[in-house]
């Protein structure tokens, strides 16, 4: 760690989640605690059998000129939004509108959308009335209506890098305030199921029939999910956790399998550590990637092993929302906040019986405790790794 500049935490003011589990914190905390997954299964036409992690919460209407931009994706933002209402208020009081970024990552932006304008022009040889490719469909839609919603005029881009596509904002924020160029900044991610998704990883044979079983020896693939996550966060303020660190590196070991060994994302942890100028031992829990194929878990427990001579509890979330993908990295870190917060561990469900090779403290169920600091590691394809390390305030 010698040498390795130390940047100031932020502040995390406000964080809001929407997933299968539900849409408030209370119906997260609820089924967390209880080991009740979401999983189930698509509302999706499918010619194959997965169970996924669908959205069922009631998502608001966008209002006025807004609706033009309605679509899935921008109605989950807008809830998402309305749980951060109080500490977006509080944030437009202190900083300027021009001050506040928007950073998000998705990846699938507005897809099921244009899906189902697609099997409309299929059907009936023309695209539905309300159908906008720009207001439906980009990455630039999302990130108008949280400006109007919000009134954030400062710095805004979308993130589309898999699955770290919603933790990666957080390390540009995090940079972008330390350079002074924003004072706060709207992050996190938001994704939808959609039949392109499904049907890719199906492709892949990475589909798991039943819902998914991270670390387990019987564990065969993932399961897909929905929803996202927003935080609020400022270079000072009432900080509910803080975002200590960040660790970012890219093996491009390959277009999607991960490093046999870890070697990038073991460099991840080891990088997040060492920016907050911590120890592997300061270290109360691991939020794991874990997505229940073969090659993700064993590669991550050997990057965690590397890392940690006594890891310290590990948990995979998937089991619980399913891989959310492009909101995945957001969605966990919120989960990290909750250990923080809550001082409890949901248990890394389906995983029993454990894979021997994983060789890690799994837990197999509610764990209760003080939890000080997390990691929170998001893997994507082409050895692309992001860890957050989450700490108290």
């Amino acid at each position: 760690m010698t040498g390795r500049l130390v940047l100031p935490p932020l502040c995390v003011t406000g964080y809001s989640v929407l997933s299968a589990l539900g849409g408030s914190r209370a119906e997260h905390l609820a089924a967390l605690a209880a080991g009740r997954t979401g999983l189930g299964p698509s509302p999706l036409p499918l010619s194959f059998q997965t169970a996924v992690g669908a959205v069922h919460t009631t998502l608001p209407e966008l209002p006025g000129e807004l609706s033009r931009w309605s679509t899935r994706i921008a109605r989950m933002v807008a809830h998402l939004l309305a749980e951060l209402e109080e500490p977006l208020r509080v944030a437009r009081s202190r900083w300027r509108p021009e001050r506040i970024g928007i950073l998000l990552g998705t990846s699938t932006a507005g897809a099921d959308a244009t899906e189902r304008a697609y099997r409309s022009f299929i059907a009936d040889g023309t695209f539905p009335d309300r159908y906008d490719f720009l207001r439906q469909h980009t990455f630039g839609a999302v990130l108008h209506v949280v400006s109007a919603l919000t009134g954030a005029k400062g710095p805004a881009w979308v993130v589309s890098t898999a699955c770290t596509s919603s933790a990666k904002p957080l390390a540009s924020a995090w940079r972008l305030i330390a350079a002074d160029v924003i004072d706060a900044a709207i992050v996190g991610g938001v994704d939808t199921l959609c039949t392109m998704t499904l049907t890719g990883f199906e492709s892949l044979q990475a589909l798991d029939r039943v819902p998914c079983r991270p670390f387990s020896k019987d564990r065969n693939g993932v399961s897909i999910g929905e929803g996202g996550a927003l935080a609020l966060v400022e270079r000072r303020g009432d900080a509910r956790v803080l975002i200590e660190a960040i660790g970012e590196t890219s093996d491009s070991y390959h277009i999607s399998a991960p490093h046999p060994e870890g070697a990038g994302a073991a460099a991840a942890m080891r990088e997040a550590l060492a920016f907050a100028g911590r120890r592997p031992e300061d270290i109360d829990h691991v939020n794991a990637h874990g997505t229940g194929t073969r090659l993700n878990d064993t590669a991550e427990a050997k990057a965690i092993r590397t890392v940690f001579a006594e890891p310290p509890p590990v948990v995979s979330t998937k089991g619980f929302t399913g891989h959310t993908l492009g909101a995945a990295g957001a969605i966990e870190f919120a989960f990290a906040a909750y250990a923080i917060e809550e001082g409890f561990l949901p248990p890394s469900l389906h995983a029993a019986p454990l894979d021997p090779e994983i060789q890690l403290p799994v837990a197999l169920q509610t764990t209760r405790g003080r939890f000080r600091r997390v990691l929170s590691n998001s893997f994507a394809f082409g050895g692309n790794n992001v860890s957050v390390l989450v700490g108290a305030p």
